[in-house]
Order: C-alpha cells, then sequence, then structure tokens
C-alpha cells in the first residue's frame, strides 16, 4: 500500500507528533509499504531553521527507508499568535502545492493534527489524487487553546471550530490517540461512532531499552546521588509546571532532591525566571536534548513527571511521554486525572497526584525518595505492560489492518474483527486500549 502521511513536524524535530509519525512510517516501511512523509523543514519549536535549509522551497530525502518530502514553511518560535497562524497556514499552502507535484499518487492519505491546516492540507490532497482521507487527532483544536486561556471565545475561535467540524465529518476516518479525545469530540460535535478509530501512542521498544542509573549524564551534569525528579517536554501554557516549581519551592531545604527540566516552550523563560527569583539551587533547566541521547536522561532519572492543568478537558489526554518514562523502567508520578491516571495505576507504575497541588506532589516525592525498592519495582511493571500492550509495531499493524486497509479495499467495516483470531497479543492489546467509560 501506499501511504501519504502529512504532519508538519519530523525529526530531527522533537515531540510527540514528530515521533509518532516517523515511528508508525519507520514500521509501516518495515512491512513492505510504500510511505511517504509530507513535512515542513525543522524549525520548532525555536523557529529558527538549520542554515542549509534556509530559503529551500522544498527538498526529498530518505529516512529509515521512508520518502521524506520537505516544504517550504515560515519559521515561528512556538509563542504567539499571528506569526505561528502564519507558520501553520504557509505549510498548508506549500504542503498542498509540493505534494500534488511531488507526491507519487498514494492509496490513501493521512494527515495528522496539530494543527487543523496541516488537516486542510491532507483533505485537499486526497481529494486532488481521488483517495481515502484519514484525519488523525492528537490534540483537540480550538478546545485546547481556550482550555489554556490562549485566547478567548471570538471570531477565530469560532472559525477553527467551523474547520474541525468540517473535517471531522469530511474525512473517511477520524483516528485519535485515546478514547477521550473520541468522547471529548463526540460531545462537541455528535460525530457518530462508526467514524472513529483509536489508535494510542505507544513505545518503540527497540530504541528504548533500560540502562543503569548512574551514567555519564549523571556524572557529567553534577547530580551525583540526589533525587531527581525530572519533567522531559514542551514547557507550555498547558502543563502547569509553575506548580512544580512551587513544589520545588517547598523542598529547597533538601538539597538531595533535585528538580530537572528538558525541552523548549513558550513558558520557559517565565519559568526559569520564577526559579531565578525564588532563587531555587534545586532546580536545573536544561535545554531541548539531540533524540539520540534522550534515552541516556530517562535512564538517569528517579522518578518522572507527567502534568497538565486541571481542566476537564485535559482529563481526556493521554500525555504520549508516559510511554517512554514506563518503556525505560522510571516509575511516574502523573498529575492528570482520567485515562492517564487509569493507565499509570492499571500498570503499577507510580502514582496519581492531583494536578495542580504543589504540597500533594512534594509529599509524594518525599515519600519515593526513600523507598529505592518500590520505585525499582515499579518502573519494572511499567517496562512489562508497555510492551504488553504498547509496542509500536503492533500498534501500527493494528493501524493498517484496522483503518487503512479497509478503506483502501472498500471493505464494509461491519466485516471486519479487530484482530485476526490467531493473534493473541493483538488482542490482548486492543482489550488493554479499550477501557470504555460511558461518556458523559
Amino acid at each position: 500500500m501506499r501511504i501519504l502521511y502529512v504532519s508538519q513536524y519530523f525529526p530531527p524535530e522533537m515531540g510527540a507528533p514528530a515521533a509518532r509519525v516517523h515511528a508508525l512510517s519507520r514500521e509501516w516501511v518495515r512491512q513492505g509499504h510504500e510511505v511517504t512523509v509530507l513535512t515542513g523543514f525543522a524549525q520548532h519549536p525555536v523557529g529558527v531553521k538549520a542554515p542549509q535549509d534556509r530559503g529551500k522551497l522544498t527538498r526529498r530525502e530518505e529516512v529509515d527507508g521512508i520518502d521524506v518530502v520537505r516544504s517550504y514553511i515560515y519559521a515561528a518560535p512556538n509563542q504567539g499568535i499571528v506569526r505561528r497562524m502564519l507558520s501553520y497556514a504557509s505549510f498548508m499552502v506549500s504542503a498542498l502545492l509540493i505534494g500534488s507535484l511531488r507526491a507519487r499518487r498514494p492509496d490513501v492519505v493521512i494527515a495528522t493534527s496539530p494543527q487543523l491546516l496541516c488537516g486542510c492540507a491532507g483533505y485537499l490532497l486526497a481529494k486532488r489524487f481521488r483517495v481515502p482521507f484519514v484525519f488523525e487527532v492528537r490534540d483537540l483544536w480550538p478546545e485546547s487553546i481556550l482550555a489554556v486561556d490562549a485566547m478567548k471565545e471570538n471570531r477565530l475561535i469560532r472559525v477553527l471550530k467551523a474547520t474541525s467540524r468540517f473535517l471531522y465529518y469530511r474525512s473517511d476516518r477520524v483516528v485519535t490517540v485515546g478514547h477521550g479525545y473520541r468522547r471529548a469530540i463526540q460531545r462537541s460535535y455528535g460525530v457518530p461512532d462508526e467514524q472513529f478509530d483509536v489508535i494510542p501512542n505507544g513505545l518503540d521498544t527497540s530504541l528504548f531499552t533500560p540502562s543503569t542509573k548512574n551514567n555519564e549524564i549523571r556524572e557529567r551534569l553534577g547530580w551525583q546521588d540526589r533525587f531527581v525528579a525530572m519533567y522531559i517536554g514542551t514547557h507550555g501554557m498547558a502543563h502547569a509546571l509553575h506548580r512544580v516549581l512551587e513544589t520545588a519551592k517547598i523542598l529547597r531545604d533538601r538539597p538531595d532532591i533535585l528538580f530537572v527540566f528538558i525541552g523548549e516552550g513558550a513558558e520557559k523563560q517565565k519559568l526559569k525566571q520564577l526559579a531565578a527569583d525564588w532563587q531555587l539551587e534545586n532546580v536545573q533547566f536544561l535545554d531541548q536534548q539531540p533524540r539520540e541521547e534522550i534515552s541516556k536522561f530517562y535512564s538517569a532519572c528517579d522518578i518522572g513527571l507527567v502534568c497538565l492543568r486541571d481542566t476537564d478537558l485535559f482529563q481526556e489526554v493521554l500525555p504520549s511521554k508516559i510511554f517512554e518514562y514506563l518503556g525505560m523502567e522510571r516509575p511516574v508520578l502523573v498529575s492528570v486525572k482520567g485515562d492517564a491516571r487509569e493507565l499509570i495505576e492499571s500498570a503499577g507504575a507510580g502514582e496519581f497526584v492531583p494536578p495542580e497541588q504543589p504540597v500533594a506532589l512534594a509529599e509524594a516525592i518525599l515519600r519515593y525518595a526513600n523507598q529505592p525498592d518500590k520505585l525499582e519495582a515499579m518502573g519494572r511493571s511499567g517496562r512489562d505492560y508497555v510492551t504488553r500492550y504498547f509496542d509500536r509495531r503492533v500498534l501500527a499493524t493494528k493501524y493498517v489492518e484496522d483503518v487503512l486497509e479497509p478503506l483502501h479495499s472498500g471493505t464494509d467495516r461491519s466485516q471486519q474483527s479487530s484482530w485476526r483470531s490467531d493473534d493473541s497479543s493483538g488482542q490482548d492489546a486492543d482489550i488493554a486500549i479499550q477501557k470504555d467509560r460511558q461518556a458523559a
């Protein structure tokens, strides 16, 4: 099968969108499919292109057997509204033009959000090639924008809602990364259940393999024997990281406990200034790390932090970084309600801490700082859970068998079983990732 995957983000950019597109595409190539990824030139999240990419309209390259076609994008940092919207619009236009000219005719087009204009480019390319269109939803726009108070309800928000509705109803299939997203879309837009498939994020178990905690990262950064609570990912408005700094402030008299923040984002400078104002010597900020090094940082920490703001919408989110912590045998303190809490508790791989509660987070960190054996046991349990139920190879197969092949062949969905009868591991995974709660 020929698959055209449209995504604004792709390695060497970091982050969940780039990682998902790369991992699924790489696995599909291994399975014998032809995959073209139509993407922009790397510039996220700082808004700076590599010198060799500046002024380029397009470039074709091969990455792990994937045909990667890069198209022009107006570079903009991950902050502010006007420049980011210009960046999104520039990719939509260039992807549509470059994709029409340079991509081979596919059997199916997938376009992934965030952002919605990427979905529009995918829809128009599918119409251009007269093939099925899959809209993959990794973030709920514009609902997430409203949830973090980045914008108020206005004309632009109404336009984005209309665009979302258009894509949900005009796609041949809507693929979400969690059942919570599906429930939220159905509540807001009334999209019928048969329109959806859920293919969660997962873990490439061949890339994330456990290793010793006392590695060169600890030595180079001077962590020594300190208990390291680590956050890796976007420093954005959604993540309530100022509450984690409040936790560090509570524990400032415990020099044996260190809080480490790794990544970039719109809130990073504010967070660094806040830590400086509070004179927090138990906090360390690191820049975004190369993908090939990131597993070493996971190994070097004692416990991972996964947090979002305390809003109803974010109860439906299942952050992808959870799988990487668990894959590296590192337990997690998760401050996200809903599916994320359920996963950690089902895996026996950490503890739920109520979102935006610095005192509760401080108490949990103090408790686990004195239980190394408990941390080790939870780490092993988490690794076992994600390898059984969230292996990316299994999920890539599910994507093809449940979504892409039926669309390509025109098979009636009612005739499709979720898994082949002889695939017991697939059946177990399907059960694990489809723990539906009743929609409100």
